[in-house]
């Protein structure tokens, strides 16, 4: 019923940097693993609503306007890569470990409109998904499956930046 494909496109779409994954990491370097696992919940449920509300629309409004998913696929598609190349720039700008702890309500926010939920609904999850509650149900769960490891994946990169914080100064 759910496809390798579909595993795989979830993996690599939740693995590319975003504004949710990059709050994991902030609070990975901010507050370590074991604190920052109650972001966890809150990415899930954020995704878990923009997805649905997204499938929702695109299911029943496709069928008056059938160019409506091609359309939404490439805005969020754009939209991703835009935000990509925009946290590509900033790469080099110097890092600040004295912000605000990064609370699961902000998480949730971040994910809810997060565009890669949209980019989930219309491109990843097969039409069927919101045809028929049995396919939505496996798909939803197979994907909040995927997010536990793949956030814990994020959180653990910014724990190992933040013990591996060297001070720019004293290497110049």
């Amino acid at each position: 019923m759910i496809s390798w494909l579909f595993i795989g496109l979830v993996i690599t779409i939740l693995l590319t940097p975003g504004p949710t994954n990059t709050l994991l990491a902030s609070s990975g370097i901010q507050v370590g693993v074991r604190k920052s696992l109650r972001l966890i919940p809150a990415e899930s449920c954020g995704y878990l609503i923009a997805i649905t509300v997204w499938g929702f629309i695109i299911g029943t409004v496709s069928a008056k306007f059938p160019v409506l998913p091609i359309i939404l696929k490439l805005v969020s598609a754009g939209y991703i890569v835009f935000l990509a190349i925009k946290l590509w720039k900033t790469a080099d700008i110097e890092a600040s470990f004295n912000l605000p702890t990064i609370r699961p309500r902000e998480l949730f926010c971040a994910t809810l409109l997060n565009p890669k939920a949209l980019l989930f609904a219309s491109a990843v999850f097969p039409g069927t998904a919101w045809l028929s509650i049995n396919h939505y149900i496996a798909h939803i769960l197979m994907f909040l499956l995927l997010i536990v490891p793949i956030a814990l994946f994020w959180i653990f990169i910014g724990s190992i930046l933040a013990s591996n914080k060297v001070d720019r100064k004293s290497v110049v």
